[in-house]
């Protein structure tokens, strides 16, 4: 196995994750520039497993390799670290940076931009074996179809059309491809399935009278049970957040807890949440990365733990409303709480994106981001399609007549028994 190192990108995984064969920097000049950036080095031969924080000066410049992924040149950076350790580092980069070689080179042309494509998907996505169990996924037969729709003529923007419907067969929220004109995206994990919420009508449970901690929005419902809106997971919050809107509501019957919509975000912010609702450290799940690049190239699974909060812990029960639009960090979410005891959830299953992403460059300069790295539940399973909730509910159109919401109303009563 050819050693390699990881630049992060703040869309990426976080520096430290395990990993014995990453992607070599996608991009150290032009736009991915950044200060702060992460160092992971990995397995190579001084045994060292250490993360280093350095800066890319302006005039770092990049090349591509066999599948437009590695671009190594001229790196220098100010290293943060004791002189013996940059000497290490530099002993390493000597012998390391030989692997990230010019194998295949893709023009920029539209064929070479749709082969540079399918060849990252091919050797780095993640969910290829699982989704050609799951849903026929046959990316041979992707790759002959889509080369079909090829003109050496296209514009741009017909191009772009023939990538971002190539990338849709994944059915992936997290695979994006970004271009200057726009984002291409699949949303039909949520698109293709009744919402379950009116976003007025949940308004009104709130009234005008309800309390703000940083991203959380809660109040006391009349029947004395507590509810907590929180619609994104990109909305910070701290402990101390967290162990004051507890303490409101710790004399509330039950407490209602509402991420739907809700499409993800920090999973530090989903994790320190769901630590206030278990009073010992449990198995949540688990993890795995690429070792390879064939599609069945996986490291050993790594077990994911949920730590207790040392301030407040909820004890009473709880329901998580849940809907096809919570996602990524938000499915985590509710993976998390589903192990908690005292918890269910409650409305549609979530929609899903359990693979954590990352990002390369295509010969045209557009950016494609995809899964790489897969979660599973405690029993190992799959939840990139999402979790089934505890209790299955879904908005009525009467309810909704009423002003009421179907999801809340059945909660409460729950929560009342």
């Amino acid at each position: 196995m050819k050693n390699m190192f990881l630049r992060t990108r703040t869309t990426g995984i976080k520096a430290g994750f395990p990993a014995s064969h990453f992607l070599c920097p996608s991009k150290i000049g032009g736009r991915a520039k950044r200060r702060g950036d992460v160092l992971t080095v990995f397995r190579f031969p001084f045994s060292v497993r250490d993360v280093f924080r350095f800066d890319f000066v302006e005039s770092a410049s990049a090349r591509h390799n066999q599948s437009g992924l590695c671009f190594c040149s001229r790196l220098l950076a100010a290293f943060r670290f004791p002189f013996s350790v940059f000497r290490l580092i530099i002993l390493f980069s000597t012998l390391t940076l030989a692997s990230c070689v010019d194998e295949v080179q893709f023009d920029n042309t539209p064929e070479g931009n749709m082969e540079a494509l399918w060849k990252i998907i091919d050797e780095h996505y993640c969910f290829l074996d699982y989704k050609a169990e799951a849903i026929g996924l046959d990316w041979d037969e992707v790759h002959a179809r889509y080369r079909g729709k090829l003109d050496k003529n296209m514009s741009s923007a017909q191009l772009q059309e023939v990538l971002c419907n190539m990338l849709a067969e994944l059915r992936d929220g997290h695979v994006n491809l970004y271009t200057a004109s726009d984002v291409g995206r699949y949303w039909a994990w949520k698109e293709d399935y009744p919402s379950n919420l009116n976003d007025e009508i949940r308004e009104s449970y709130l009234g005008t009278d309800y309390r703000i901690a940083s991203g959380l929005y809660y109040r006391i419902l009349d029947d004395n049970v507590g509810y907590i809106v929180y619609k994104s997971f990109s909305s910070a919050i701290g402990e101390g957040n967290i162990a004051e809107v507890l303490h409101h509501l710790r004399l509330c019957s039950g407490l209602i807890i509402d991420v739907r919509g809700n499409g993800g975000g920090q999973l530090d912010y989903a994790q320190r949440l769901a630590s206030h609702f278990t009073n010992e450290r449990i198995l949540t799940g688990y993890r795995s990365h690429k070792t390879g690049t064939g599609h069945s190239d996986f490291s050993d699974l790594t077990p994911e733990y949920l730590e207790p909060s040392t301030t407040v812990r909820w004890q009473k029960p709880a329901i998580v409303l849940t809907n096809r639009g919570c996602y990524s960090a938000t499915n985590t979410f509710v993976r998390d709480m589903l192990c908690c005891l005292n918890v269910r959830t409650l409305g549609d299953s979530t929609g899903g994106g359990s693979g954590m992403p990352f990002t390369s460059e295509l010969p045209n300069g557009w950016l494609v981001r995809f899964s790489a790295c897969p979660q599973y539940d405690r029993e190992k399973r799959h939840i990139e399609f999402g979790i089934a909730p505890t209790i299955p509910c879904e908005l009525k159109a009467e309810d909704v007549a009423k002003g009421e919401d179907t999801l809340i109303e059945t909660a409460r009563k729950l929560l009342a028994r």
